[in-house]
């Protein structure tokens, strides 16, 4: 992990995990207005090993968009840009951009059935095309050294057998040359749902992934979707290479905590909540200083201690101090101390 802040959690120790696994043995989902450079920096306090995934930036936000799309801290790695779009061109750009900045992987969504997302021509939509996934993928895999994946469905409306399915990897793997995919395993209606209910309605189907990974043992196949625990992801890694947490780990953050101990080998004590909230202060007070406001940040924390006893005071005092005018971490501070002190968390 690139560490260029002493005031983040020194995560070395004399892990047995040696790099063998898979990069995408956990990652946390991209999930819009949710995982944003704050929400990341305050995950990698949990866990070293996670893989990390940007929100979704378009292709033309980087390219004709004003501000920096691209801006993260490096505490975040490994970390994943995930790109929208379906110009090979404009993708292969990007990659490049992405590359220089130092991004560890690129991800090409086709998965995000929503529809200003079809109106722009990429996300769940390509799936019906996979020729053209095909050559998003070659154009930039042939401008970078990084792996270039993809994020996908299992099928779109009443394209969703089996057969659909391998055949978009099959083309986008040997045409693309796309060697990992993350399958969220359920398909995608792209009319008469919302994106809210797209990631509950549609069934879910792991059966599916497994199935796909055995068809395609050459492949690194990851999973994602419902998965609510890290017993859930060990039991998918026992029929896949990874397994992706989405929302969960978004509302329960504290589930990542482990993550490395459990999935990775790791023999340091797992980091403990309060130690979380204290190694952030030095964080925030930077940020602060360089124009951002404690809500913004606070707001990922949110769930930091849910299912504790005092959980909900502390929600409170967030939500209902962090965006007041000048907030700082005092407000954190404040929060802390609803927490009962006998509790070690």
């Amino acid at each position: 992990m690139h560490n260029s802040d002493a005031s983040v959690v020194n995560h070395t120790d004399e892990s047995s995990y040696d790099g063998a696994f898979p990069s995408c043995r956990l990652s946390v989902a991209p999930m819009l207005d949710w995982t944003d450079r704050h929400c990341r920096y305050f995950h990698r306090l949990m866990s070293e090993h996670t893989q990390l995934y940007s929100e979704m930036v378009t292709t033309g936000a980087i390219i004709h968009g004003k501000g920096d799309f691209l801006a993260y801290n490096e505490q975040e790695h490994p970390l994943v840009l995930q790109l929208g779009g379906s110009n090979p061109a404009d993708l292969a750009t990007c990659a490049k951009l992405a590359q220089a900045r130092g991004y560890d992987e690129i991800n090409l969504n086709v998965g995000c059935p929503s529809d200003r997302v079809q109106n722009g021509r990429f996300g769940a939509c390509l799936m019906a095309e996979p020729e053209l996934v095909a050559q998003c993928i070659a154009a930039m895999r042939e401008v970078v050294d990084i792996p270039v994946t993809v994020k996908t469905r299992i099928g779109i409306d009443d394209q969703d057998s089996y057969a659909f399915l391998t055949d978009f990897v099959g083309i986008v793997s040997e045409k693309g040359g796309c060697e990992q995919f993350t399958i969220h395993a359920r398909k995608a209606w792209l009319s008469g749902l919302s994106p809210k209910e797209n990631r509950e309605i549609p069934p879910l189907d792991y059966p599916r992934a497994y199935q796909l990974k055995q068809d395609f043992a050459h492949l690194t196949i990851a999973v994602n979707g419902g998965v609510k625990s890290l017993e859930e992801a060990k039991s998918h890694l026992a029929h896949l290479d990874g397994v992706m947490i989405g929302r969960e780990a978004y509302q329960n953050p504290y589930i990542l905590a482990s993550v490395d101990q459990t999935l990775f080998g790791a023999t340091r004590p797992v980091i403990k909540r309060r130690q979380v909230v204290e190694a952030m202060y030095p964080y925030i007070e930077t940020q602060l200083s360089n124009g951002s406001y404690l809500g913004h940040i606070s707001r990922h924390m949110i769930g930091l201690f849910q299912n504790m006893p005092g959980a909900r005071q502390w929600r409170r005092h967030i939500s209902e101090n962090a965006h007041k005018p000048g907030a700082g971490i005092e407000v954190l501070e404040q929060a802390l101390a609803k927490i009962p002190s006998e509790l070690d968390v």
